[in-house]
């Protein structure tokens, strides 16, 4: 019977991929539930499937379905290769085999690239932050002994990620919590909300907030309930949008004893976004004026998003797809200001081949604004990209399908900075 019920998913999920292919979002949207369809509906769903390929190139091909379950739900995954790199589109049902869930995430491969030793000197946990029924499966990495220990909480940067932060056949964040606890700082890793419920997004108006930074508060909050915890030692460490939104995590809980950013941005996001499209754009070797098309797609969103109503309805889709509401908030943000007012200490590092966050457009923001400031230490790695692990040159998406880990000394300086910040007791 499941033989059955697994064809009849691989069917649907591939009429719903033809249907996009032929560009009749329409017919998509009416194989999905109705809560999907409010969430895709205004263009959503053609913007996501046109938007690919104008930043990542063509696509060359696409695999044959798979059957997975992802966090119990029933999904069928197919990959797609584009000119820069592979991802994959998931499709997810529901009991009745309506569609539920759609996404574009970078492709899933083995990770033979981060394999645990046996002799590893740390332990795991399985926690869960936040409340049922929206709670967010997570792990804490412990040094061996027992405690208390200092901790940090890692928080996630754009799009539904896993707690690793899986990236082809790398994990991030994986590296980072074996890495610190195995010099003696526990982590704690959990699954990014639009991932786990991405339900809870679909045709709603939310925030950041929402997203982001609200699970990273409950995850601090959560480490202090542990009895091998430091309560006073908890630290957060965010990558990418988690470095972006980390100085307003440190805002909302002054009892956090510091801040990790790493491949932090200090532009707004919509400029962040057109820079990057450019820079793709060139690395497929366009000519000037495919260059100009591709930016003529994306820069009126850009400037929608700039210029954005008042009045605008909540959950009206702007620039990647995300509604008014994501952009007012993050309109209305600036991590720098915040950074200047708020009293913890802060470890900024940098990837110098980091082609999405660069040194040049945001660490010199940074170094700037804060270079003769004690409470900041600034670290920058030239051959490291924005995962902080080495790549080919030059600098592109298809550095995420190599294997490779965070390098060692990103978690020496992590290690040592902590260690080195963490609050006596008075």
């Amino acid at each position: 019977m499941a033989a059955a019920f697994d064809a009849e998913q691989v069917r649907l999920a591939t009429r719903f991929l033809d249907l996009l292919d032929a560009a009749k979002y329409e017919d998509a949207l009416a194989m999905a539930t109705p809560r999907l369809q409010q969430g895709l509906a205004g263009g959503k769903l053609q913007q996501a499937w046109e938007g690919v390929p104008a930043t990542f190139g063509k696509r060359e091909s696409r695999g044959e379905p798979r059957c997975e379950t992802i966090e119990g739900q029933p999904v069928v995954s197919s990959r797609l290769q584009f000119g820069m790199l592979a991802l994959d589109a998931r499709v997810a049902f529901d009991a009745n085999n309506a569609i539920s869930g759609f996404w574009i995430v970078p492709a899933s491969k083995p990770s033979t690239a981060t394999a645990k030793t046996a002799d590893a000197a740390h332990r795991e946990r399985g926690l869960s932050v936040g409340e049922e029924p929206l709670a967010l499966p997570a792990t804490l990495t412990l040094p061996m002994g027992d405690g208390p220990f200092p901790a940090v909480v890692l928080v996630h940067g754009s799009g539904p990620h896993d707690r690793d932060e899986t990236i082809g056949p790398n994990k991030p964040f994986l590296d980072l919590a074996d890495g610190l606890a195995d010099q003696g700082i526990a982590v704690l890793r959990h699954e990014k909300r639009t991932r786990v419920h991405p339900e809870a997004f679909a045709g709603a108006s939310f925030t950041v907030d929402d997203e982001t930074v609200d699970d990273a508060l409950a995850a601090v909050a959560l480490l202090r309930t542990q009895q091998d915890i430091d309560s006073r030692s908890i630290f957060v460490a965010g990558h990418s949008l988690g470095a972006l939104m980390a100085p307003r995590i440190g805002e909302r809980d002054p009892a956090i004893a510091g801040l990790i950013l790493l491949a932090a941005p200090a532009s707004k996001l919509e400029d962040i976004v057109v820079r990057q499209t450019r820079y793709l754009a060139r690395l497929q070797g366009m000519g000037n004026g495919e260059i100009d098309k591709a930016l003529a797609a994306i820069e009126p969103q850009r400037e929608a998003v700039k210029q954005l109503a008042a009045d605008a309805a909540p959950g009206t889709p702007l620039l990647l797809g995300l509604p008014a509401s994501y952009w007012r908030d993050l309109n209305g943000y600036d991590p720098i200001a915040t950074a200047g007012l708020i009293k913890q200490p802060m470890l900024i590092l940098q990837g110098g081949r980091d082609y999405q966050v660069t040194v040049a457009d945001e660490f010199s923001v940074w170094r700037a604004a804060f270079a003769t400031n004690p409470r900041f230490e600034m670290i920058e790695y030239p051959l490291l990209g924005h995962t902080f692990m080495t790549g080919n040159d030059p600098p592109g998406p298809k550095d995420a399908e190599r294997p490779a880990h965070v390098d060692h000394k990103v978690l020496d300086d992590i290690a040592r900075w902590v260690k080195g910040n963490r609050p006596h007791a008075s």
